[in-house]
C-alpha cells in the first residue's frame, strides 16, 4: 500500500519552486481473527428469543443509574404521565382544557348513540366516556389520541352478541355479556403488548378493511331507518335484504313530522361535517354540531310533546357515576364461548384502529408512539372499564382529529374530558329524558359516513385487481351475509395474499435490499418506478426490525440524486405489502410529483441561465460596440490630425 502527498516549502526568494512529492509505504499484515465463544444451548435461545421479543432492549436505559434514577426511569416507562407531566405548564393546560370541552360536546352525543348501535342503555356509552380516557391519559403514548365508544366495535358487538341473546329478550344477560367481552377484549390487548405479539394486527390491513367498512357503514346507516323513519318494529338483522324490506313493509308506521325532524337534523349534520373538512379552521362548527343538533331537538320535543304523542324518546336517565360490574361477568355457562370469541373480534378492531389513528396523529406532530405500551393500555383499560359498566373503548378518528384541531397538546384533554362528563352523569342527565332517537339516529349516520371511502377502492382497482377483489367481497359478505362474515373474509384475503403474493428478504442489511421487489407484469407502472430508485439504505436512528415488532422501521430511497425519508411501510408496497398503510399508487404519485416538482425547478434554473446569459452577452455587445466607436473616433481623429499636419 502507497500514499503519494504533495509538500510545498517556503523558500526565502522570488523564484518559484515545483511541489514535491513524497511516496510513504505501508506494509500490511494478515490479522488473525479468533472464534467467537462456543454458547450452550440455552445461551443460543435466550438469544433468540431476547430479539425476537425484545429488540430494542428497554432495559438498556437503567444500566449504570443510581437507584433514585432507575426508580424514575422506571415510572416513565410504565407510567408515560410522568414522562410529559415534568414540563406541564399553564400554557399547555389552557389549549388541552379548550381541546377537551371541544370533544366533550361530541362526546357526549355520539356515546349515547354507539350505546344504542350496540343495543344498550344509551347510559352505558356514557359510562364508557368517562372512566377509559382517566386510564389512557396515564398509560398511554399518544398525546392526541381521545379515547371512547367507535362505531365499528359497537356494531360488531352488538350484532354478534344479538345473534346469540336477545336484549330485548333477557336485558340481564345481555349486559353481563356485554361486559365480559369487553373483559376478555381487554386481556386480548393487554396479551398482545406484554407478549409483544403486534404482528397480529397485520392480519387486518387497510386495504383489506376498506370494504369491510363501508358495507358496515351502509348496514349502519340502513338500520337508523327505524328512528329517522319513526318505525316501532323494525326486524333487528343485519343484512341488507331484510332491513330494506323491514323499512317498506312498515311504511305505515311512517310518522311525517319524525321524517320532517329527522332528515332536516341529517341534513344540518351533514353540511357541518363538510364545512370541518373543507374548512379545517372552522373544525368547531362540526365539533359543536352534534351537541347543538341533541339540545336543540330536545327542546323542540319537549316543547311540542303534547303534538307529537308518537316520537319515540330516550326517556328517563338516572343520574350518578358508574356502579361496578366486576360481579356481573360471566366466566362460566353456555354462553362463554359467545363472550370470549366477541371479545377477541371486537379488541382486534378496537386495537387496529386505535393504533393506526395514534399514529397518524403521531407522524404529523413528529413524535414516537410505542406499540406495545399503546396495546397495554388499550388493554388495561378495558378491563377495567369491564369492571365500571364500560363496554368496548378506544381511540377515536373523529375525536381525535377535533382534538388535534382544537389544540390539544397532551393527554390532559382526556382528562378535561372525562371531567365533563362526569358533570353529565352527575346533574344533566334528567335533561336527556325528551331527547328523541331521531337525533340518535342522525349523529350515527353522519358518523359512519365517513367509512365508505370510494377513493381508495378506486386506487385498488386501478393498482392491483386482486386487492380490490377481496374489498369487494368483503363489502358485499357484510350487505348480504353478516357482519362477522365480511370481517372473515377481509382477514382471509389478507392472510392469503400476505402468503402467497409476498416475498420473504433474507437479511435487513444496509446495501443488501432488493433494488425492487414487485411483480412489474401486472404493475406496469412499477417499471418507471425502478428506472428512478437507485438505493435503499437503512436510516441508524431505527432498529432493524424484529419479525414481532410492531413499530416499522424507516428506510431512506435514493433517487435522481437526492434522498427522500419513507416509512417502511412503502417499502413494502413494493412487494405487495401493505399491511402498514399506503399503496403503491400513493408511493408512485408522490415520486411522480417530486420529478414533476424538480422538473420545474431544473426548467426554472434553466431560464435564469439563459436570462443571465443573454443579459451577460448583451452587455458584451453594448460594450464591445462602446469600444468600436472609440476606436472608430479616434481612428477619424486620427485622420483629422494628418490631414492638418499635411496641409
Amino acid at each position: 500500500m502507497s500514499l503519494n502527498t504533495n509538500r510545498v516549502e517556503n523558500h526565502s526568494g522570488s523564484g518559484h519552486v515545483p511541489p514535491q512529492s513524497t511516496t510513504i509505504s505501508i506494509r500490511s499484515e494478515p490479522h488473525e481473527v479468533s472464534r467467537p465463544p462456543a454458547k450452550t444451548t440455552f445461551q443460543k435461545l435466550r438469544h433468540k428469543l431476547s430479539e425476537v421479543f425484545f429488540p430494542d432492549d428497554p432495559l438498556h436505559r437503567f444500566k449504570n443509574q443510581t437507584c433514585a434514577n432507575k426508580i424514575m426511569l422506571a415510572l416513565r416507562f410504565v407510567l408515560p404521565i410522568f414522562e410529559w407531566g415534568r414540563s406541564y405548564s399553564f400554557g399547555l393546560f389552557r389549549s388541552d382544557a379548550v381541546a377537551g370541552l371541544t370533544i366533550a360536546s361530541l362526546a357526549i352525543p355520539q356515546g349515547i348513540s354507539y350505546a344504542k348501535l350496540a343495543n344498550l342503555p344509551p347510559v352505558i356509552g356514557l359510562y364508557s366516556s368517562f372512566v377509559p380516557p382517566l386510564i389512557y391519559a396515564v398509560l398511554g403514548s399518544s398525546k392526541h389520541l381521545a379515547v371512547g365508544p367507535v362505531s365499528i366495535a359497537s356494531l360488531v358487538m352488538g350484532t354478534m352478541l344479538n345473534d346469540a341473546v336477545s336484549y330485548s329478550s333477557d336485558p340481564v344477560l345481555y349486559l353481563q355479556l356485554a361486559f365480559s367481552a369487553t373483559f376478555f377484549a381487554g386481556v386480548f390487548q393487554a396479551s398482545l403488548g406484554f407478549l409483544r405479539l403486534g404482528f397480529l394486527i397485520d392480519f387486518l390491513s387497510k386495504a383489506t378493511l376498506v370494504g369491510f367498512m363501508a358495507g358496515a357503514a351502509v348496514i349502519v346507516s340502513l338500520q337508523q331507518l327505524k328512528g329517522l323513519l319513526g318505525i316501532v318494529n323494525f326486524t333487528s338483522k343485519m343484512q341488507i335484504i331484510p332491513v330494506l324490506s323491514s323499512a317498506i313493509e312498515q311504511r305505515d308506521e311512517w310518522s311525517w313530522p319524525t321524517i320532517v325532524m329527522g332528515f332536516g337534523f341529517l341534513a344540518c349534520l351533514l353540511t357541518t361535517r363538510q364545512i370541518g373538512l373543507r374548512k379545517p379552521k372552522l373544525f368547531w362548527v362540526s365539533a359543536a354540531a352534534p351537541l347543538a343538533s341533541v339540545i336543540l331537538s330536545t327542546f323542540l320535543v319537549a316543547l311540542f310533546i303534547s303534538k307529537l304523542p308518537n316520537m319515540a324518546t330516550i326517556g328517563q336517565l338516572h343520574k350518578g357515576l358508574n356502579p361496578p360490574s366486576s360481579n356481573t361477568l360471566y366466566f362460566r355457562g353456555e354462553f362463554l364461548a359467545v363472550a370470549v370469541k366477541t371479545g377477541a373480534v371486537t379488541g382486534l378492531l378496537s386495537l387496529t384502529e386505535g393504533i393506526a389513528v395514534g399514529r397518524t396523529f403521531a407522524a404529523l406532530k413528529n413524535y414516537q408512539v410505542d406499540g406495545n405500551k399503546e396495546m397495554i393500555a388499550m388493554g388495561l383499560m378495558n378491563m377495567a372499564g369491564s369492571c365500571s359498566s364500560c363496554y368496548v373503548t378506544t381511540g377515536s378518528f373523529s375525536r381525535s382529529a377535533v382534538n388535534e384541531n382544537a389544540g390539544g397538546q397532551t393527554a390532559m384533554s382526556n382528562i378535561i374530558m372525562a371531567l365533563t362528563v362526569l358533570v353529565t352523569l352527575l346533574f344533566l342527565m334528567p335533561l336527556f329524558k325528551y331527547t328523541p332517537d331521531l337525533i340518535l339516529a342522525a349523529i350515527i349516520v353522519t358518523a359512519v359516513i365517513g367509512l365508505i371511502d370510494y377513493q381508495s377502492a378506486f386506487r385498488l382497482w386501478k393498482v392491483d385487481k386482486l386487492d380490490f377483489l377481496a374489498c369487494f367481497s368483503s363489502f358485499f359478505g357484510v350487505l348480504f351475509i353478516s357482519v362477522p362474515v365480511g370481517l372473515a373474509i377481509a382477514a382471509i384475503g389478507c392472510r392469503y395474499r400476505n402468503r402467497h403474493m409476498t416475498p420473504v428478504f433474507p437479511s435487513f442489511l444496509p446495501g443488501h435490499l432488493p433494488l425492487v421487489v414487485a411483480n412489474l407484469k401486472r404493475h406496469p407502472k412499477k417499471r418507471k418506478l425502478k428506472s428512478l430508485l437507485s438505493s435503499f439504505e437503512l436510516v441508524p436512528r431505527v432498529p432493524t426490525p424484529a419479525p414481532l415488532q410492531v413499530s416499522p422501521p424507516t428506510f431512506k430511497v435514493s433517487f435522481g440524486g437526492r434522498n427522500a425519508l419513507t416509512d417502511w411501510t412503502e417499502i413494502e408496497t413494493f412487494a405487495l405489502l401493505d399491511s402498514w398503510g399506503e399503496r403503491f399508487s400513493d408511493v408512485y404519485e408522490k415520486i411522480e410529483n417530486r420529478k414533476r416538482k424538480e422538473m420545474l425547478e431544473l426548467e426554472k434554473m434553466r431560464m435564469d441561465i439563459f436570462r443571465e446569459l443573454e443579459l451577460q452577452k448583451n452587455q458584451i455587445l453594448e460594450r464591445a460596440h462602446a469600444e468600436l466607436v472609440k476606436i472608430r473616433r479616434g481612428e477619424y481623429q486620427e485622420n483629422d490630425s494628418a490631414g492638418n499636419v499635411s496641409g
